[in-house]
Parts: structure tokens; C-alpha cells; sequence
């Protein structure tokens, strides 16, 4: 029997999903997944070891190095190759603001507009990857 699958926490969605040279001579694309995203944003912008940012998205470490070393890499063929980066789909659930690295005070997703925009306008069908996978 296969392993259940386990949704990677994410507290947000990105402010803009899909970046690029201005010139868009190119049809090619290079998709990131939302947890690809966030682990980019958990530890290249807030500092997050692989450890905490495990923690915050309640997988192990490992998962993180993985998922981490192919979201440099998808980076990295959008900026030297001069390719359109859209961030979408991936293994993952919204954060409720519940969980253990949310610090007690509620998750840091109160910070992310388009997270609040987001579930107010959305409905179950329209997202299939977030919050009704536990």
C-alpha cells in the first residue's frame, strides 16, 4: 500500500505568480510549485535554517533539502536563460495559522494580502490543493 501523501504547509501564495524578462521574446516557460516558493522565501528571505523551515511546513528536513535544491535550480534556468518563471500547483495545504511555527500569536499568513484575498474569493473546487487536505 503506498505511503499516505503529506501536504507540505504553506502560509501563503505568492503577490505575483509569474515573473520574466520585459522583452518576453520566448514562449518557454519554468514552473515552480507553491512549496518550492516557500521554501525559497522561508530560508533565502527569512533566514530560516532547513530545520525551522521543516518545521514550518511540517515535513522533515530531508523533504525540505529536496524540494529547496529544485526550487534554486528552477531559479537559476529562469534568470541566466532569460525564461518565464510561473509559480503554481505543488503538494500543499494553506496554513490555518494554528500550527507549531506559528509562535501562539497566529501565523505570519495575516501578513500576506493575498492569502486574505484569496480565501475570501475562493472556493473549494476552484484550488483543489489547499486547505481541504488534511
Amino acid at each position: 500500500m503506498p505511503r499516505p501523501r503529506k501536504w507540505r504547509r504553506v502560509c501563503c501564495l505568492p503577490e505575483s505568480s509569474r515573473f520574466g524578462p520585459l522583452d518576453l521574446r520566448s514562449d518557454e516557460t519554468v514552473t515552480m510549485t507553491v512549496d518550492e516558493y516557500e521554501t525559497i522565501r522561508l530560508i533565502d528571505l527569512d533566514g530560516f535554517t532547513q530545520e525551522q523551515c521543516a518545521a514550518q511546513m511540517d515535513i522533515s528536513r530531508t523533504t525540505v533539502q529536496g524540494i529547496y535544491d529544485s526550487a534554486r535550480k528552477k531559479l537559476a534556468q529562469s534568470l541566466v536563460g532569460g525564461i518565464v518563471l510561473i509559480i503554481e500547483g505543488g503538494e500543499y495545504r494553506l496554513c490555518d495559522g494554528q500550527g507549531r511555527g506559528c509562535g501562539g500569536n497566529g501565523c505570519r499568513k495575516r501578513r500576506c494580502r493575498r492569502h486574505l484575498e484569496n480565501t475570501e474569493n475562493e472556493t473549494e473546487d476552484d484550488h483543489e490543493n489547499h486547505d481541504s487536505h488534511e
